[in-house]
């Protein structure tokens, strides 16, 4: 097998409907994996199905609510039935706040979003963390965020939300270095995705947020260039690569 090859390995990709994670399910089918595209949209996960099988790749689609024990079980065992292995798990399905600050942050806006963007990939993660170990290796990467490396880069709830997915990723690779299995993250820049922002123009905390980003933020990047590092991180070339933050971003986090 090539340093970065994934022949014979089977891959779990959340959010894999559109977007990064689309990207990366796409370049880990090249590279010979067989992929698990998880997304909460049947019809766009059946069309990256499509795509990776016409291009000459194995994929399979499960639709469903990651924060849902049912779902996470699910995915879990067709992953075994289809793969008989789980090597590698990208954490990337995730939702944007309103950009809210935490004065107008609600209770829905605040649950939804740590629902989903914290602990779904969590309860995830714990599903298959006991078959990484068995197997005595694995690799998990989480798309985290610039809002996990700094305060002023979306609402309370989305950062709260990225912040932990930084933390989960360098507990992960502390607990469990001995054992074989890898965590790390990256934190994409703005990126070409159809993630949606639905902040209230009115609220304080977009105003505060938009005159400090626009200056700073690098270029926008695509999908691909997410996905690239994404698989990076998940290859055998970064085998002693463990509790890494990547920023993708073009230098925005060096500002």
């Amino acid at each position: 097998m090539s340093e970065t090859g994934f022949e014979g390995r089977g891959v779990i990709v959340t959010g894999a409907g559109s977007g990064i994670g689309r990207a990366a399910a796409g370049q880990f089918a090249r590279q010979g994996a067989k992929v698990l595209v998880v997304d909460l949209n049947q019809e766009t996960a059946e069309q990256t199905v499509k795509q990776i099988e016409a291009d000459g790749g194995a994929a399979w689609a499960l639709v469903g609510d990651l924060s849902d024990d049912q779902v996470v079980e699910q995915v879990k065992a067709t992953a075994l039935d289809a793969f008989g292995r789980i090597d590698v798990l990208v954490n990337n399905a995730g939702i944007m706040d309103r950009m809210s600050a935490p004065a107008e942050t609600d209770d829905a806006e605040w649950e939804r979003v740590i629902r989903i963007n914290l602990t779904a990939p969590f309860k995830l993660t714990r599903a298959v963390l006991p078959t990484m170990l068995t197997a005595g290796r694995g690799a998990i990467v989480f798309t985290a965020s610039e809002a996990g490396l700094r305060g002023s880069a979306a609402g309370a709830a989305y950062t709260a939300a990225k912040h932990g997915i930084v933390g989960l990723t360098k507990n992960l690779a502390v607990m469990y270095r001995k054992q074989g299995v890898r965590a790390n993250a990256i934190a994409p820049g703005p990126t070409m995705t159809g993630i949606q922002v639905e902040a209230r123009p009115d609220a304080h905390g977009p105003g505060v947020i938009g005159s400090m980003m626009g200056a700073n933020m690098g270029r926008m990047s695509t999908p691909d260039e997410q996905a690239a590092a994404i698989v990076f991180l998940a290859s055998d070339a970064a085998i002693n690569i463990n509790g890494v933050v990547l920023p993708v971003d073009d230098g925005w986090a060096a500002v």
